[in-house]
C-alpha cells in the first residue's frame, strides 16, 4: 500500500482540504457544498470502489434525507440532531430495501434496476406533492438552532466540516475493518466468497445501508444549508451527478472521492464563469478523464507519488552503498 492510500494520512488529507477551502473560497456557501457532495461521493464509492456495485439510486437517499430535514424540521419543529438521525435511518432502511431488491441480478440488469429505483421514488415525491411541495419543493428549511451562530455562511461551514471529518472518519474505520476487507473480496470474486461461506447478499445489502445513511445524512445538511429541499434532489440526474464525482475522483480510496467532488463542484463553477453551455466543456474533460485517467485523478496522483518515491529511494542508494563500504 501506497503511504498516501493508508487511513491516518487520507483523514490528514480530509482535515487539509477543510482547513485550505475557507482560504481559496469566497463563499461559504459553495465551499459547504463541496465538503456535502464529497461525502456523498464517499458514500457512493463504499459501493462503487469497495462493493463493485455501479448504483443509480444515490440521488433517491440524498433526496430522502433533504425531505427528512424539510419535514421534521419545518412541520414538527424536531431538534436538529434528532431529525439527522432519522434522516439517516430513513436512508439506511430504503437504501437497504432498494440494495436487498437490486442484488438479485448482476451486471447491466443491476445497473437497470437501480435506475427504475430512482425513477420510481422521483414520481413518488412529485405525486405526494402534499408531503414533499411537489415542484416547489419544501421550503424555508432553516439551519440548526444555535442563537444565531450558524446563520453566516462561513459558521454553517464550520458545521458542515465537523460532520464531514466525522463521517469520513467513521467511513475509513468501515473501509479499514474486517467488514470493509470482506467487501473487496466480494467485490473480486464474489462466487469464491459465498464457497467459503461468506454471505454475501447481507455484504452487499449492509454496504448499502451505510452508503444509504451517509448520503441522507449529507442531503438533510444540504436542505438546511440552501434552505430548501427540491424536487430535483430526488432525480436521477443527481445520481449521475454523484457517480461521475466519484469517477473522476477514482475509487482507490476513500480520498479520491473527495478529490473528484472538489474538481467537478470547481470545474463546473469555473466554467459556467467561462460560457453559458459550460456543461459541453465539462463533457469534454470528462472525455479527457475517461480516455486518459481510468483511475481518476487519485491515479494520477498515485503516479506521481510513485516515481517521486523511486526517485528518493534511488537516490539514497549511492549514499548507503558508501557508508557501507567504509
Amino acid at each position: 500500500m501506497l503511504a498516501i492510500n493508508k487511513p491516518l494520512v487520507q483523514f490528514a488529507l480530509a482535515l487539509a482540504t477543510v482547513l485550505m477551502l475557507p482560504i481559496f473560497l469566497k463563499s461559504g456557501i459553495h465551499a459547504s457544498e463541496i465538503l456535502i457532495f464529497a461525502l456523498v461521493a464517499t458514500a457512493c464509492n463504499l459501493l462503487l470502489g469497495y462493493t463493485g456495485l455501479l448504483s443509480f439510486g444515490q440521488g433517491i437517499f440524498f433526496g430522502v434525507g433533504s425531505y427528512a430535514a424539510g419535514i421534521l424540521l419545518t412541520r414538527y419543529g424536531f431538534p436538529t440532531w434528532l431529525m439527522l438521525t432519522l434522516a439517516s435511518v430513513l436512508g439506511a432502511l430504503i437504501a437497504a430495501i432498494v440494495g436487498w431488491l437490486s442484488i438479485r441480478r448482476q451486471g447491466v440488469y443491476f445497473v437497470m434496476l437501480t435506475l427504475a429505483f430512482a425513477q420510481f421514488f422521483y414520481f413518488l415525491a412529485y405525486t405526494f406533492s402534499g408531503i414533499t411541495g411537489g415542484d416547489n419543493g419544501l421550503l424555508d428549511v432553516p439551519r440548526p438552532a444555535v442563537g444565531n451562530a450558524l446563520n453566516s455562511p462561513w459558521s454553517y461551514y464550520t458545521y458542515v466540516a465537523f460532520s464531514f471529518l466525522a463521517l469520513f472518519a467513521m467511513m475509513l474505520r468501515v473501509t479499514q475493518s474486517t467488514f470493509g476487507r470482506t467487501l473487496i473480496a466480494v467485490r473480486d470474486n464474489p462466487e469464491r466468497a459465498a464457497a467459503i461461506g461468506f454471505p454475501v447478499k447481507a455484504f452487499k445489502t449492509t454496504a448499502f445501508a451505510i452508503s444509504g445513511a451517509v448520503t441522507a445524512y449529507a442531503g438533510a445538511l444540504h436542505a438546511m444549508l440552501v434552505g430548501v429541499a427540491p424536487l430535483s434532489n430526488i432525480e436521477y440526474h443527481t445520481s449521475e451527478t454523484i457517480l461521475i464525482m466519484t469517477i473522476i475522483g477514482g475509487s482507490t480510496s476513500l480520498f479520491a472521492s473527495v478529490l473528484g467532488a472538489s474538481a467537478y463542484m470547481l470545474l463546473a463553477d469555473w466554467l459556467s464563469q467561462i460560457w453559458p453551455r459550460w456543461l459541453l466543456l465539462l463533457g469534454a474533460a470528462l472525455i479527457v478523464v475517461a480516455l486518459f485517467l481510468q483511475k481518476g485523478l487519485w491515479g494520477l496522483v498515485e503516479r506521481i507519488w510513485s516515481a517521486y518515491s523511486g526517485r528518493t529511494a534511488n537516490a539514497r542508494e549511492p549514499q548507503t552503498e558508501e557508508r557501507s563500504i567504509l
